[in-house]
């Protein structure tokens, strides 16, 4: 069979017709359609923020899409949660130059999920492997430093290691559901003291406060606006000018409603907090969270108690609540790794790279099993 394989700059030159078909299967909100066109038309992921899109499509001899891939050429490391910055620093001081690269990735999201978009008509190998190629070609041909792609599959990031691309590992924080039935039964897997322990942060964090879980027709402007407050107050302080603009969340309200939990604290009906998140398939996944008053344990129940007992509800396998944070772990959130894989052209660069990461990998498996034993809050294990 043929196949041609096209380059756009815009995924609304692909449309929604061709790339959904081709996303929808996996079940994973943030390759959807309507949410990369978000960060795109919003100016979320924008050139001038370092994100120009390279979407790939590949068409069979009738022009029918057998599969896409998200892809950027970036003029930064930012909005990654892939930390590459000290291979770029070192490049560069020795004349080279890093940036622009190719990324292959979910823009502002740290979540696991393919990369390689394949029609369910289509072998998803035989789809991987020709975007694969072709991002790869494309890198020669713009003469970028390397190509990324963050956060892939284990099967994906597996078959790309044996492809010669670099292998790497990191860890988040996951919870996963064992067939609770209530947020008690949860409770009751756990030790005595981290059941006190969470039971006391729940008091102290809902004193005063209405809690409401907000989803498809619930969630209004007003919501949004609300949340958009809470989102820069937070971003402003610990991390510098937010990547997300106040179109990105009307957007999203507008055109995935049904796949997000909005949950929102209010004082007397004025919201104070709120954190959102995006409900896949079998997942729920944290995204963003903020708040105007500093309350005691507010965020651990926004963003980790309440993810829990929406998927409990809902009967979702586990929550990943993002990147970053061992003090997940004693809310039940246990380490679990997570994957990339690197091209890098320049062998100059690729060789020092290849020797890190070969010491890399076992040290993050270590201290996974090692967190894993010392913190668990789980009565068997």
């Amino acid at each position: 069979m043929t196949f041609t394989l096209t380059v756009h700059d815009r995924i609304a030159d692909i449309g929604r017709e061709a790339w959904d078909p081709c996303a929808s299967p996996t079940g994973d909100p943030f390759v959807s359609f309507d949410f990369l066109h978000a960060c795109e038309a919003s100016l979320s992921a924008a050139p001038r923020q370092g994100w120009s899109p390279r979407h790939l499509a590949l068409r069979d001899e009738s022009q029918t899409v057998l599969g896409v891939m998200p892809l950027y050429l970036k003029g930064n490391s930012q909005g990654e949660y892939v930390f590459d910055h000290s291979w770029a620093d070192a490049y560069e001081r020795a004349g080279g130059r890093y940036y622009p690269k190719l990324l292959g990735a979910v823009p502002f999201t740290p979540a696991t999920g393919t990369r390689f978009l394949s029609h369910p008509n289509a072998d998803h190998a035989t789809v991987r492997e020709a975007l694969l190629q072709g991002a790869l070609t494309l890198v020669e041909r713009l003469g970028v430093s390397s190509l990324h792609v963050n956060f892939p599959t284990r099967d994906d990031w597996t078959a790309m290691a044996q492809g010669g691309l670099l292998p790497r590992q990191d860890m988040q924080f996951v919870w996963r559901n064992n067939g609770y039935r209530t947020f008690d039964d949860f409770l009751a897997a756990l030790s005595s003291n981290r059941r006190k322990t969470i039971r006391r942060e729940r008091r102290d964090a809902l004193a005063g406060l209405d809690i409401r879980v907000l989803t498809g027709t619930e969630i209004e402007e007003a919501h949004w606006d609300a949340f958009f407050a809470f989102y820069m107050d937070t971003g402003s302080r610990k991390w510098g000018r937010p990547y997300l603009t106040r179109d990105f969340f009307t957007r999203v309200g507008a055109t995935m409603s049904d796949r997000i939990a909005l949950v929102m604290a209010f004082r007397d009906d004025t919201p104070i907090a709120g954190a959102l998140n995006f409900i896949g398939r079998d997942a729920l996944y944290g995204r963003q969270w903020g708040a105007l008053e500093d309350v005691p344990f507010l965020h651990f129940e926004l963003c980790y108690y309440q993810a829990i007992d929406f998927a409990i509800a809902r009967g979702l396998s586990r929550v990943e609540a993002g990147a970053q944070g061992e003090h997940k772990i004693a809310r039940g959130y246990l380490p679990s790794p997570v994957y990339s894989a690197h091209f890098i052209a320049d062998p100059a660069l690729r060789e020092p790279v290849a020797r890190y990461l070969d010491g890399e990998g076992p040290a993050v498996e270590a201290e996974i099993a090692a967190l894993t034993e010392a913190q668990s809050p789980y009565r068997n294990g």
